[in-house]
């Protein structure tokens, strides 16, 4: 049970707890309190201390919102030592470890371990399978849950996380409040085999020796937690093989060679075996719910749309578009990094349901404009979304007012599945339905079908080519349902036929009522495909207008375009022109 509480700070969360197992001390201690000096009885004692753990669990996960890593593992062994000396140690606290607690009783039901010749009572045995199995089945709903998700993408990538809505620093303390609980009630279970709360039982050394185990086992899966269930010290593999072969210490010494050669081969534990039949079976499921779907495919373009347009022809029959309601409003933006202004003082609107194209050089500042628009650089300006100031609002809160975004480095939730990446996506969209402000859902397996990954559904992003990963991303977007997309180079890593079809697309996407700001330096993309285009260059805007406007402005041209007043596509030769249409 304890080592289920490391599957869920850890394994899905992603926070390095090495307090887990003194947690459970906590709460150990603390059902001797409740149940010698108050009387509360079982089963209300250990579910009071196991939420008492709950609260010291998450004062001990308060440093995460800060730091990470190996820092965090640090901040966590030194709560569990401060804990343990000061009150596991402390005979004024606890007497020292020697007062009996009673055995459990429910409905006239002995469910005590025993004593003398009858310790060990089944009902005790049977009394620990049914926490264990509720613990399982709870935790088992959890990692399919909403919540679930969000841990999954905090574990991930924390900036995308925030990007598709979910509150970071509030999930991770979710996370290691349930795992406290989990832990807290294993702890009363400890105490209940023992008869009485000992605290060489939760030594923070025992507890590092339990989370080698659990990452054993596999930290990332209930059946990982299991396995280290079995073979901690105590667990039936550990009882089994001491009594039968003798090994005492180097029951130890075996454990830690495995765990060194699991940590090199095979990242995922003993539990890899459980993940891989999994993974076959959801993607047997999968591939019968798609059947039900028409997956839009890439096909072959013919030649003459694949070779390159003469961009002076590009937009040549556009009109003025009519007036529309400004969703997006920026007014004197600034973004410093030191003494160097990486935006200096820009201003434009996005009109609600056009497409805004934003190019220039690299280190323009396109990025770090988005970035600041998402909440994730500081900055000083105004900033406008439907009437509402963007100004102090955390990513998350600006994701779940409908501002989307995608990554110019991707950032996939590497290790799940492209199904899961687009569910993820779904956070912001979920509450913002919840509260009748966005359209009912569409399934993400649809999604996945509309958007060419039907086939890839159940794949792990991290196995996917460069193109299929920026459609994860822009589709994990897409499910937030965002009102303004922010699209950081989509078309990066896809060939000319992916290109042409992304953009049709995301003309789709616009006709379906979402406003997009397109970064990309597929110039044919941008100018064949945005309504005006805003060009930034050393951090300044430079010009904005329609693509034939660009398309002819001298300074734009100067800086960023080369010589565009001859025909020709920026960046290419007479002789690429004379050749594109053979390509």
């Amino acid at each position: 049970v304890i080592a289920l509480s490391s599957v869920v700070v850890t394994g899905y969360a992603g926070q390095i707890s090495l307090a887990q197992l003194t947690l459970a001390g906590v709460a150990a201690f603390g059902l001797t309190h409740l149940q010698i000096n108050m009387g509360i009885p079982f089963p209300f004692a250990p579910l009071l201390a196991g939420l008492f753990s709950m609260v010291i669990g998450v004062i001990v996960g308060l440093p995460a919102l800060r730091v990470r890593g190996l820092s965090l593992a640090l901040v966590t062994i030194a709560s569990a030592v401060f804990i343990s000396d000061f009150w596991f140690s402390n005979t004024s606290l606890n007497n020292n470890g020697n007062t009996t607690i009673d055995g459990p009783t429910l409905f006239g039901w002995n469910l005590a371990v025993g004593s003398g010749k009858t310790v060990g009572r089944l009902q005790f045995g049977i009394l620990c399978l049914v926490v264990l199995l509720l613990a399982g089945i709870g935790i088992s709903w959890l990692r399919r849950s909403r919540l679930g998700a969000a841990m999954l993408a905090v574990r991930a990538n924390e900036r995308s996380a925030a990007a598709v809505g979910i509150d970071v620093n509030r999930t991770k303390l979710v996370a290691f409040a349930i795992g406290s609980f989990v832990a807290g009630i294993g702890g009363c279970l400890l105490a209940y085999q023992q008869t009485q709360a000992v605290g060489e039982s939760f030594d923070p050394i025992v507890g590092l020796a339990l989370f080698a185990t659990v990452y054993l086992g596999g930290i990332t899966s209930i059946s990982g937690g299991m396995i280290a269930g079995l073979l901690a010290s105590g667990g039936l593999i550990y009882t089994q093989l001491t009594n039968h072969l003798s090994l005492g210490i180097w029951y130890g010494v075996l454990v830690g060679i495995l765990l060194v050669v699991t940590v090199i081969k095979n990242p995922e534990g003993l539990a890899a075996g459980v993940h891989a039949l999994s993974d076959r079976l959801q993607a047997t499921r999968l591939a019968t719910k798609l059947a039900a779907y028409a997956p839009v495919t890439v096909e072959a373009a013919p030649t003459s749309a694949l070779a390159r347009p003469d961009i002076s022809q590009v937009r040549a029959e556009e009109q003025p578009a009519p007036e529309q309601d400004v969703i997006l409003k920026v007014d004197d933006l600034v973004v410093s990094y030191g003494g160097t202004r990486a935006v200096d003082q820009v201003s434009f609107e996005v009109r609600e349901g056009e497409i805004l194209g934003l190019i220039g050089p690299n280190g323009a500042g396109k990025t770090t404009l988005v970035d600041a628009l998402c909440g994730f650089a500081a900055s000083s300006g105004e900033l406008w979304f439907d009437g509402k100031r963007l100004d102090g609002l955390r990513p998350h809160e600006r994701a779940r007012l409908g501002l989307g975004r995608t990554f110019q480095g991707l950032d996939l939730y590497d290790d799940l599945s492209v199904l899961e990446n687009v569910v993820v996506g779904r956070q912001a969209a979920v509450r913002r339905e919840a509260s009748g402000h966005a359209p009912t859902l569409s399934e993400p397996e649809r999604l996945c079908a509309n958007i060419g990954l039907g086939e890839q559904v159940a794949t792990p992003a991290k196995e996917l080519s460069q193109g299929q990963r920026q459609l994860v991303s822009v589709a994990r977007a897409l499910a937030g349902r965002p009102r303004v997309l922010l699209l950081d180079e989509p078309a990066g890593g896809l060939d000319t036929n992916e290109s042409l079809w992304l953009g049709e697309r995301l003309r789709r996407i616009r006709d379906a009522g979402v406003t997009i700001v397109l970064i990309d330096h597929d110039m044919h993309l941008v100018l064949g495909l945005c309504d005006r285009i805003l060009v930034l260059d050393l951090g300044a805007k430079i010009a904005s207008g329609t693509p034939s406007e660009i398309r002819h402005d001298p300074e734009v041209a100067s800086a960023y375009l080369g010589d565009a007043h001859d025909g020709t596509e920026p960046g290419a030769t007479e002789t690429d022109e004379q050749e594109a249409p053979a390509i």
